[in-house]
């Protein structure tokens, strides 16, 4: 029990960035289609901002990451400029099935969930529906993944957002191609790989320069809280852990202030 008071106390010390949330301040424009047929998941990447610390190279200087694009899309760009850029590029088309993700962030769903269940909605299937369509009209259901795909070449751009608490902007850009992959393991293959992988790292640094933080990274500055971009064999990671960590918070404690408790009264 004392632990538990301990983290309570711990939790009440934590600045909030706001102090109550308007629903009004929101709005969802819903899909065409019904709830049950778009693809909704609740908010799971919070593991997926990786803190690891960065130091930029000694004698190099920092890179306005913030600039960068993958194909045109941006960090900061909102939903609908993301698809917008996309579609008029024409290189990239949406994936065949669930290129929009709808969230909900897992604290807000918590919330949901015991208000449905308060209004005698018990049954799993009907508990669902009840806190999306709570979330739909509350604004707290929001486009959190565009995933796009050329099919020419098999690359994927994957683009990851906030919640509509920071303005539903992006985050995370994750572009994927099939330069490490080979049909064989004899020398020919390996010969083709190397020469793909080689054509791949110099067209990245045609258009990014040199990485300025190891061998691999572009970094704003020594916080990783500020935008950065990793290249790997055949991917580029454009991510803003700052944007993200604070979408958590303000979604964090917008929902501890707003969980709708009984009026106890003593």
């Amino acid at each position: 029990m004392k632990k538990l008071w301990s983290a309570f106390l711990m939790l009440m010390m934590v600045p909030a960035y706001a102090a109550s949330f308007d629903y009004d301040d929101y709005s969802y424009d819903a899909p065409d289609t019904e709830l049950d047929s778009v693809a909704i998941e609740t908010n799971d990447t919070a593991g997926e901002c990786r803190m690891d610390g960065v130091a930029i190279n000694v004698g190099a200087a920092p890179v306005a990451v913030a600039g960068f694009d993958i194909a045109g899309i941006m960090l900061g760009m909102t939903f609908e400029d993301a698809q917008m850029v996309a579609r008029e590029n024409g290189l990239y088309a949406n994936r065949p099935r669930d290129s929009v993700v709808y969230k909900i962030h897992p604290d807000w769903k918590y919330n949901l969930d015991y208000e449905c269940r308060q209004q005698k909605v018990y049954a799993p299937e009907k508990l669902e529906r009840c806190i999306r369509s709570l979330a739909r009209a509350r604004g707290l259901l929001y486009a959190g993944e565009l995933h796009l795909v050329r099919d020419l070449t098999g690359e994927t751009i994957d683009v990851y957002f906030t919640s509509n608490a920071t303005d539903n902007l992006v985050w995370k850009i994750v572009y994927k191609n099939d330069v490490n992959e080979v049909e064989g393991d004899n020398e020919k293959f390996e010969n083709q790989k190397d020469k793909k992988i080689m054509k791949w790292w110099q067209g990245v640094l045609d258009k990014y320069g040199v990485p300025n933080a190891e061998s691999d990274k572009w970094a704003s500055s020594d916080n990783s809280y500020d935008p950065l971009m990793t290249a790997y064999y055949g991917e580029l990671e454009l991510v803003d852990c700052g944007r993200f960590s604070e979408d958590e918070s303000r979604n964090i404690h917008q929902a501890q202030d707003n969980f709708a408790a009984k009026p106890y009264a003593f």
